[in-house]
């Protein structure tokens, strides 16, 4: 295992400083990293993509697991540190500036991979949904293993009937398990955040007959965004919605937070 420089040193000397505009906030302790770097299990011989890298305090705790990381970068002051980490692990790390969210994981990967990542915060969700949707499935990706802000966590984890229950955790939660593997306090970041941090690992699972994904996301998105609303009103705008509620025997009264997963998944079945 290479003797690699403290993250801090490798920070000053290469001038780096975290990016509101980015959404970045640095990871300096190699512990946590090793423990987060853990949460998907055995990663030895196994491509991981890591979104955001930055100096690479969690590339380094993901090679230092023997895994092989292709790490999408698109703030190039990052580069150089990271050409250093490639060095010292050789053939082990590629790196490609660009934005994730202009980024094809497919188009990566001829094998099956895992995704960690200490997501930026400003484009954290856009990317998980992104990951979560399409017809094909199961997806090419494993795992994801990712750092979000802790509300935005709960929001993904949540049951229903709970505040925090949303379109995130139906998209989350209908053909995937998804936990919340571990709290981070912001002060284990630099700059440190306003809010603390928490990661999310998903598994994906199997995908209910007969449901089209898409037909979920605009069920959810019309039920979730009047959520104070009864379905009757929240649902009006989709055809055929209100039709799908009777024959699925869901009282259109109801609040769209009631509505477990597989209600959902049923009246997306219907629509279907």
């Amino acid at each position: 295992m290479p003797d690699l420089p403290p993250l801090r040193e490798v920070i000053a000397r290469h001038g780096l400083s975290a990016s509101k505009a980015l959404g970045q906030n640095f990871l300096l302790d190699e512990q946590l990293l090793d423990r987060i770097a853990a949460i998907p299990g055995d990663l030895a011989d196994r491509a991981v993509l890591e979104v955001g890298p930055g100096p690479g305090g969690l590339t380094r705790a993901l090679l230092r697991a023997g895994a092989r990381v292709t790490a999408i970068e698109m703030d190039r002051r990052c580069l150089p540190a990271l050409a250093e980490l490639g060095e010292a692990f050789p053939g082990k790390l590629r790196v490609i500036e660009g934005d994730a969210l202009k980024t094809d994981p497919a188009t990566l990967f001829d094998e099956p991979y895992a995704i960690v990542a200490n997501l930026p915060y400003n484009v954290g969700t856009a990317l998980f949904t992104g990951w979560l949707s399409g017809e094909d499935w199961p997806p090419q990706w494993t795992s994801l293993t990712l750092m979000f802000q802790e509300e935005v966590a709960r929001r993904i984890t949540a049951q229903s009937g709970t505040a925090a229950y949303g379109r995130l955790a139906v998209l989350a939660q209908w053909r995937s398990k998804a936990r919340l593997a571990m709290k981070v306090h912001r002060s284990a970041f630099t700059p440190p955040p306003k809010v603390m941090s928490a990661i999310v690992h998903v598994v994906p699972g199997e995908m209910p007959g007969g449901v089209s994904a898409r037909v979920l996301e605009r069920v959810t998105e019309a039920a979730f965004g009047q959520r104070r609303k009864m379905l009757r009103q929240s649902l009006k705008g989709l055809p055929g919605a209100l039709d799908a509620l009777e024959r699925v025997g869901i009282d259109p009264q109801r609040r769209a937070e009631t509505l477990s997963v597989d209600e959902f998944v049923e009246v997306a079945r219907v629509l279907s």
